[in-house]
């Protein structure tokens, strides 16, 4: 029986003249009011915008944080058994014998730049040096916080992070909408991914759920990763010039103020829109392999002035532990512990408490982000009178491992997950425009394998330094006590020094200004793209509207973080990102199963027309 040809005639309406010319109306106005919503939203009340997305996103965190981590090992080992497959892996993403669009070159630094530029200026160091201090591993007491046995673990859940996983989010992404565009010539749109399940619905109000989807998680996803490279920004033009009003006036440990983020914020906000309208070709391109050549120099002063020889030692042993439980960290997810089964596991002594003070212990035992010695300081007087205090406060934190285990990985990991995940649909689609003509191996290859190790590389060298700064005892805690975005400037500051030391300095800021340039034009000519159908030459006056919409986003957030109780002025971005890349990740699940119907089913049909030719042959 003959196999019915695949749905391709996806026809996405968008307006023949007037304001929206050349752009879905559904799209783009449901986009726009969901942002604006939410700008208002945290404008006008900006501790109730905090407080209500921090409890949202903590009931989500309850209820699908198994998701999370299992959906994205599924999408990495979805992708290897693609590559490994002799008939798909060869399939060239567009007409047989097309050359790829972009050299290697530029091709690598578009990806990178784009992927995760900002994100490894951010965390080269602090991503190390937190895990460092804080992992499964230290949870349970099998190795110390902040110990020389501590590191190989550290790095385990660093490449975890910033590796395989974390890019196969964005190549599940890219692959599916690359796929269809190239082989299918179908629109370069969220949508087309999931047309083989959708078919004829998806030019319906469906599509335009699922393209809104797409815009809203990218919005999110960028605006956070923009949120940290101004942070870090500012930090080091204070490093550089010294100016008092840029931070919060902490003289310990100084963190940007809410007025020098936004500053900032709307000079890169600026130069990205003029980027944007530059277009692809043009400005991203230059930009990308301006990035790759200041990455370059910068991972060079580390070579040459930090840790290499002890950095290059934990490379190779973290990237062999990091293999060697890869199945494990894909797929072991954790839930949470509720009150009464932690108390369950009490000794009656302990379980015949008041109320209040079994609730005191629940909390100390099951918070990732405190230590035994802590939890031991803070016990009540009604457990600390009994005999055996120290054995009876082991005893209670151990019964408590559950739920710091879950507290940690849906705080930490989960957290990036959901990061990548709202950036996959701006990361995906970007690299499945930029990677016409290559072959779905060479595509999965290029864009999982290369990249991660490249970003391991990068994270040992770097955060490497920073932590036998430490362990020598050199930095004396400054580099731990620092914030964040601050670590990657004081970990310079003990490495090298002078005017090299301000010449590297300001080098790091144009390089962290370039990422965020580079991150924001980028997000903003996806989600033109997306709303234009799939069209890759948008309006310029979309392009700019966009652009002040995502200022607006993140602005908004930030002064509404900044309201909270907690004064964290990322702490709003992160939640709404969060909450926002839940949904994008039911499509991302709908992604592969619709592309492994969609090669299953091409291959059924290459098949059948190769013995059609044969019997006319003969």
């Amino acid at each position: 029986m003959a196999i019915k040809d695949p749905f391709t005639n996806l026809d996405i309406q968008t307006q023949p003249q007037g304001f929206y010319e050349g752009y879905s109306l559904p799209i783009a106005l449901a986009s726009k009011c969901i942002m604006v919503l939410l700008v208002l939203w945290a404008l006008i009340w900006p501790g109730n915008a905090s407080t209500v997305l921090a409890k949202v996103n903590g009931d989500l965190l309850n209820s699908f944080n198994g998701f999370y981590i299992i959906a994205v090992g599924c999408f990495t080992f979805f992708l290897f058994v693609l590559a490994l497959l002799p008939g798909v892996g060869r399939k060239t993403l567009g007409s047989e014998g097309e050359k790829p669009e972009f050299s290697n070159f530029s091709w690598f630094s578009m990806m990178f730049g784009a992927g995760l530029g900002v994100g490894l200026m951010v965390f080269a160091t602090a991503e190390p040096l937190g895990l460092w201090g804080s992992n499964p591993l230290v949870l349970d007491g099998v190795v110390g916080a902040n110990t020389p046995e501590a590191v190989q673990s550290a790095y385990r859940y660093t490449f975890l992070h910033y590796g395989f996983h974390a890019w196969a989010i964005y190549v599940t992404t890219g692959l599916a909408l690359a796929y269809y565009a190239y082989t299918r010539n179908m629109p370069l749109t969220i949508r087309t991914a999931l047309t083989p399940l959708f078919g004829k619905a998806s030019n319906g109000a469906l599509g335009h759920l699922v393209d809104v989807l797409g815009v809203v998680a990218t919005i999110l996803g960028v605006s956070v990763t923009i949120g940290f490279g101004v942070s870090q920004l500012v930090d080091g033009i204070y490093a550089v010039s010294g100016l008092e009003w840029l931070m919060n006036g902490d003289t310990e440990a100084p963190k940007p103020s809410t007025v020098g983020l936004l500053a900032a914020l709307f000079a890169i906000m600026t130069m990205s829109i003029l980027s944007a309208v530059s277009g692809v070709g043009r400005g991203i391109k230059y930009l990308s392999n301006l990035n790759l050549v200041l990455s370059i120099i910068l991972l060079m002063t580390f070579v040459v002035f930090g840790s290499f020889l002890f950095s290059m030692t934990q490379f190779g042993s973290g990237l062999v532990d990091y293999i060697l439980h890869f199945a494990q960290l894909s797929f072991g997810a954790y839930g949470p512990q509720s009150v009464e089964s932690f108390s369950s596991s009490l000794p009656a002594s302990i379980g015949a408490l008041a109320a209040e003070d079994v609730a005191s212990i629940y909390s100390g035992a099951t918070s990732a982000w405190g230590s035994l010695d802590g939890f031991k300081e803070a016990l009540p007087a009604s457990v600390t009178s009994l005999g055996n205090a120290n054995e009876v406060a082991a005893s209670l934190y151990a019964a408590g491992s559950q739920g710091r285990q879950f507290e940690w990985q849906a705080g930490w990991t989960t957290f990036y997950w959901a990061w990548w995940i709202a950036f996959s649909p701006f990361v995906g689609l970007f690299l499945a425009r930029i990677s016409k003509g290559r072959t779905i191996r060479e595509f999965i290859l290029g864009c999982v394998i290369a990249p991660a190790i490249v970003c391991f590389l990068w994270m040992t060298i770097l955060g490497g330094t920073s932590i036998n700064l430490e362990l020598s005892g050199e930095a004396e805690g400054a580099i731990i006590g620092a914030s964040n975005t601050a670590k990657l400037f004081v970990t310079l500051g003990y490495m090298i020094d002078g005017s090299f030391l301000s010449g590297i300095t300001i080098m790091c800021v144009v390089l962290i200004m370039t990422f965020l340039v580079t991150s924001a034009d980028s997000g903003i000519l996806v989600m033109n793209t997306i709303m234009s159908g799939g069209e890759q030459e948008t309006g310029i006056k979309h392009r700019i509207i966009w652009g002040v919409i995502l200022t607006a986003v993140i602005a908004a957030l930030i002064i509404a973080g900044n309201g909270s109780a907690e004064s964290n002025p990322f702490g709003a971005l992160q939640n709404a990102m969060i909450i926002g890349a839940l949904p994008f990740t039911v499509v991302m699940v709908l992604m592969v199963i619709a592309l492994s119907k969609a090669l299953f089913r091409d291959s059924l049909r290459d098949k059948q027309d190769h013995a059609i030719a044969a019997d006319a042959k003969v």
